[in-house]
């Protein structure tokens, strides 16, 4: 599904230079750095679960 984000000139700047660095496209590093930060919060909020649960026993 296509997904439209704005980023600021600074971090597009940043992402133009290591796409210009690397072999791959903007598109593969936006994924890549969508999926890892959707982990890291997943990871996250579960972790805050269990440790509620755990100081709630």
């Amino acid at each position: 599904m296509p997904t439209s984000i704005r980023l600021s000139p600074e971090v597009e700047h940043r992402l133009d230079d290591l796409v210009a660095m690397t072999d791959r496209s903007k598109a593969e590093y936006l994924r890549d750095f969508v999926e890892r930060g959707l982990e890291d919060l997943e990871d996250y909020y579960w972790a805050e679960e269990v440790l509620e649960r755990i100081e709630a026993w």
